[in-house]
């Protein structure tokens, strides 16, 4: 046995094995002179110690060869003998060294494959099994010994393969068989439906067409499999290497999102931009949502349907025999509909109600797919019609062309086309709307002269001098001192404020018709503006634009507003016929 080493014995063996790999060490030598790697691990390179190697090898790592000579190659295996030996009997006698479970000479208790007897053969002396046969094969190696397939002949699964073969081929025939009285079946229900209808036409080619048929599901019934919707399927989605990637068409980082996951780009990477109609690849969905794949997916669910309720139908194994019920389950459906629909309506009536008009026109409103570009323009689908109110628009009454409340003026509304604001009357076109005119300048002149003899009174005060202005205030004061000695002593107080108050009854109406003035200009300005508006289609106007004016209306227009309304209800009406009041 090795000694134990000490502490430094070991340091030193690692610092020589340091050494040895940075090379600055000869390499460690075998028993044959070969150089040993230092790299190979401590775990490949050290020997087990029941070998009792006196020095470094690698001798342990290598297969033997005078082992390797010795092992028989598989083109020269002989088979092995194996079961109960021919023409042998069974002992009567339990023999020594035989099996004490089964009486057999060929193995041990340990190694029997019967069942465990509750007293074996060696207690009971009866039914004890004939001998095996035992191979005088001598093993060269432990995992010869133990092969489980040493002996076996490949030839002997040749009647497996035969046996199932035989059940597929009579499988086949079965469906072949089902398959044909489907057929006859369907045949004879199209003839006896045809002979109602046409008894004299006969058409010789169907029948061939038949049998063309029949020969081909006879073909292809090997092909039909069971599909089960509740599997989980997957699907891959590959490509070739010459195809380019769906992420390089585009490399806009604003284009469509790829999915690196399932490797799909739904939509167009070149919507909005020149390439959008040129371009080969539109997106998965453009093909996705057309109608073939709507059609196809239909197709798909009968199958799974049909699948589910027993009977075996597979839209890829057999697309004829999947179209063709899909197509009678079709046609079933619709003339069982067909036929229920009249005669509820037989026995209920109701006949003059199915004739509505559509939806569209009922409701105003669809669900068609409409895209629109940036510009608001419309790219697919038609232009949803606009959704109107509920209450009733575009009513003119009498002879107007234009709608109530389209004319503002004086906090009164009335007609753009006539400037009328009665609401019962009928229009007069320009004539009206010069007759509104001339008022509003009779009105507006009345104002302005009121505001020039104002204005002429302070232009000659302006242009007195200073002694002629104190002189003509003393004659005032002297007449006004005499008019009230001549009245009866008014007191000196009186006299200024009346005149304080004349002057500033001056000073208002100067303001009010200044504000008279720059209210008709406005009114003006909004008249044409609403003019302008009306003759404007409605789909060019601005955002936000009205028919009239959207100020807040002042305090002076509400009042006026709420004088001119009629109260006929009001049993003072007659008191505001008063002067001050319009």
């Amino acid at each position: 046995m090795a000694t134990k080493q000490s502490r430094e014995d070991f340091r030193k063996k690692k610092e020589l094995e340091e050494a040895r790999k940075a090379g600055t060490a000869p390499a460690e030598v075998d028993e044959d002179g070969k150089d040993i790697n230092p790299h190979i691990p401590q775990y490949i390179s050290e020997a087990p110690w029941y070998l009792k190697y006196e020095q470094a090898t690698l001798t342990h790592q290598r297969q033997d060869e005078e082992k390797i000579e010795k092992t028989t190659p598989l083109d020269e295996f002989v088979r092995i003998k194996k079961g109960v030996k021919k023409d042998s009997k069974a002992s009567k006698k339990f023999r020594k060294g035989a099996c004490t479970n089964c009486g057999a000479m060929s193995h041990t208790a340990k190694s029997c494959v019967e069942r465990p007897r509750k007293k074996g053969a060696k207690f009971t002396k009866k039914d004890i099994a004939k001998d095996e046969h035992v191979p005088d094969q001598a093993y060269n190696s432990y995992a010869e010994k133990h092969d489980r397939w040493r002996g076996y002949n490949p030839a002997q699964y040749q009647t497996v393969i035969k046996e199932y073969a035989k059940v597929d081929e009579e499988k086949r025939k079965m469906r072949e068989k089902e398959l044909r009285e489907e057929k006859f079946n369907e045949n004879v229900t199209k003839k006896k439906k045809k002979d109602k209808t046409d008894a004299d036409d006969t058409d010789s080619s169907d029948s061939d067409d038949e049998e063309e048929d029949e020969a081909k599901y006879a073909d292809k019934a090997g092909m039909i499999a069971k599909f089960d919707a509740k599997n989980r399927v997957s699907v891959r989605n590959l490509r070739i290497r010459e195809d380019r990637a769906k992420y390089l068409i585009n490399l806009d980082p604003s284009s469509a999102h790829y999915d690196a996951k399932t490797r799909t780009m739904r939509a167009d990477p070149f919507k909005g931009t020149d390439k959008e109609g040129s371009s080969e690849f539109k997106g998965e969905n453009f093909i996705r949502y057309n109608d073939d794949t709507h059609e196809i997916n239909k197709r798909q669910m009968f199958a799974w349907d049909v699948s589910n309720k027993g009977d075996e139908l597979h839209l890829q194994a057999d697309p004829t025999l999947a179209e063709m019920m899909h197509k009678q389950h079709r046609e079933k459906k619709e003339t069982f509909k067909t036929t229920q629909r009249g005669s509820v309506l037989d026995k209920y009536g109701g006949q003059e109600y199915l004739k509505a008009p559509p939806k569209e026109l009922l409701m105003a409103q669809s669900e068609h797919y409409i895209e629109y570009s940036k510009g608001g323009r419309v790219i697919k689908g038609q232009e949803i019609a606009k959704v109107r109110s509920k209450y009733e628009e575009d009513q003119f009454p009498g002879n107007h062309k234009s709608i109530w409340g389209s004319f503002w003026r004086d906090g009164r509304w009335g007609f753009a086309c006539c400037h009328s604001h009665v609401k019962e009357s009928y229009c007069t076109g320009e004539a009206g709307k010069e007759a509104a005119r001339a008022s509003a300048a009779s009105a507006l002149m009345m104002s302005t002269q009121e505001v020039s003899a104002a204005e002429q009174a302070e232009s000659a005060a302006a242009e007195m001098s200073m002694v002629e202005q104190h002189q003509a205030k003393m004659a005032a004061d002297a007449e006004s001192a005499a008019a009230s000695e001549e009245g009866g002593g008014r007191s000196k107080s009186k006299k200024k404020r009346k005149q304080s108050e004349s002057e500033d009854a001056a000073a208002d109406e100067k303001e009010r018709v200044r504000k008279v003035k720059r209210f008709m200009e406005q009114q003006d300005a909004a008249d044409a503006e609403a003019t302008l508006l009306l003759t404007m289609d409605e789909r060019d106007r601005k955002y936000g634009a009205s028919m009239g004016s959207v100020e807040k209306p002042s305090e002076e227009e509400m009042e006026a507003w709420r004088l001119r309304q009629g109260r006929e209800d009001d049993p003072l009406k007659h008191m505001l016929s008063g002067p001050g009041f319009l």
